[in-house]
């Protein structure tokens, strides 16, 4: 458990939270989800000392849940937002036995970039003077963002429109901001592997293996976007429900409640790009796929006729051969010195006809690529 002051000042890192709430600033609680469940009984007294409050047991088995989605609940004492974000290990690991996985997640196959479409929720409980986080185990958004708490300027050296989180809420913000982040990163990637894969899939002469990879590129977009609507619902309550709140010392006035709303109405925009852009990578690869049977399509389009124009030009030829092939006595020209070639040269003047009027009605012509 770490736990952080934050004044206008600067932030300092306590040893333990404090037993009331400070003069100036708020408090900032960050914990695992593992930690929440072995200390809870600390972590409840900690929020009453510093906010009169404590969280619900509801909303405790709502941080605890590892597999909640993204959504926005609130009491008249606080706000619960839980945020999913990319997942950076793929197990989590209790305090006491860290050797011991407590939650494997399957192994996906294909490339990297879609084994890091998988995310653990990160709760955020919202006082007047506190914050609670409750983070997954070795959770980078945490420490990232302590980091850069902690290393910034001081007041006087700070420049101009740089300020630290004025109030909880603001600091549950900028922390989300940073989350969505990650999945705005992650759609380059998936842009560059889809391209590859759409141009793999369009080459005229090469077959395609990797369905298996391409069917679980689908089915991890189509989770990530349904990760992506239950953060804009979650953002969507929340903003609903900022709209009730009251200007106060609490939330920095009438121009912290202001930039609070236009901070929330930003990770919406950031929230809303990426699901546009998701859906418009699911489209591309729908299209490919589609292009793809098409072009398959086309080239066997393309051998059928060959084949088809090969047997319309030998099927007068064997027409020839079986009528000089029967076993009658009186044929014209079986008896003659020089009806073989009379006969091989009417095959040949057949065949080269056929071929140049085939020809000449593109039957022979291969499609342009």
């Amino acid at each position: 458990m770490r736990c952080f002051h934050i004044q206008p000042k600067g932030v300092t890192e306590l040893a333990d939270p404090p037993h009331q709430a400070p003069a100036s600033g708020f408090v900032w609680i960050a914990c695992g989800r593992q930690e929440l469940e072995a200390e809870q009984a600390q972590v409840q007294t900690a929020l009453s000392d510093l906010s009169g409050h404590t969280l619900v047991d509801l909303h405790i088995s709502d941080l605890l849940n590892k597999q909640l989605p993204s959504h926005f609940d609130y009491t008249s004492d606080y706000d619960l937002l839980v945020f999913r974000r990319l997942a950076t290990s793929q197990t989590e690991n209790g305090i006491a036995e860290p050797a011991q996985s407590l939650a494997q997640r399957p192994k996906r196959s294909g490339p990297p970039v879609l084994r890091q479409i998988d995310t653990s929720p990160v709760g955020f409980a919202v006082f007047d003077r506190v914050v609670l986080t409750v983070h997954p185990a070795g959770c980078a958004v945490l420490d990232h963002y302590a980091q850069r708490l902690l290393t910034a300027p001081s007041a006087n050296n700070r420049s101009p429109g740089a300020h630290l989180p004025a109030s909880p809420a603001d600091l549950m913000l900028r922390v989300v901001h940073h989350m969505v982040d990650g999945y705005l990163d992650l759609r380059r990637e998936l842009t560059r592997q889809l391209d590859h894969w759409q141009t793999e899939l369009l080459k005229p002469r090469a077959r395609f293996q990797n369905w298996s990879t391409l069917l679980e590129a689908r089915i991890s977009l189509h989770q990530l976007d349904d990760i992506c609507e239950d953060q804009r619902s979650a953002v969507l309550d929340w903003i609903e429900s900022l709209a009730s709140w009251e200007a106060d010392d609490h939330n920095g006035g009438l121009r912290g409640l202001e930039l609070l709303r236009v901070r929330s109405r930003d990770v919406l925009e950031h929230i809303e790009r990426v699901v546009h852009h998701v859906r418009r990578l699911e489209q591309n690869a729908e299209t490919a796929v589609q292009m793809h049977f098409s072009a398959q399509s086309n080239r066997t389009n393309d051998i059928m006729r060959t084949l088809t124009v090969l047997t319309a030009v030998f099927l007068p030829l064997n027409l020839i051969a079986g009528i000089f092939g029967m076993n009658f006595q009186f044929i014209p020209l079986v008896h003659q010195q020089e009806g073989f070639w009379w006969a091989m040269g009417a095959m040949v003047v057949i065949a080269v006809g056929l071929s140049v009027f085939f020809w000449r009605h593109r039957y022979l012509e291969r499609s342009s690529r």
